[in-house]
């Protein structure tokens, strides 16, 4: 388990928008994400190492009901949530934020 998680303010607005989105679609339906997004980061927190690392350094973790990205960063202090992205956006977009 990592000592430090921290979740960058880019990807806050990430998970922001999505709920905005979600809830636009479906009364409820963005605190299902948020549930989603919760467990997603229970399992980084537990085993960070244990997702696909597609890039060197930064890893991909994906939510299972919704089809989103986590993208972290995984060093020796923790680990640091870079984004948390729709499948369909543009890789480049989570990669300026390096």
């Amino acid at each position: 388990m990592t000592s430090r998680f921290v979740v960058r303010p880019e990807a806050e607005d990430d998970l922001a928008s999505a709920f905005r989105w979600y809830e636009t679609k479906s009364w409820g339906l963005g605190t299902e994400f948020l549930r989603s997004l919760d467990v997603c980061f229970a399992n980084i927190r537990r085993a960070p190492q244990a997702y696909q690392e597609i890039q060197p350094g930064v890893r991909r973790a994906r939510l299972r009901r919704f089809p989103y990205s986590v993208y972290y960063v995984l060093d020796a202090r923790g680990v640091a949530i870079l984004a948390c992205l729709h499948w369909r956006r543009d890789a480049k977009e989570w990669m300026q934020r390096l």
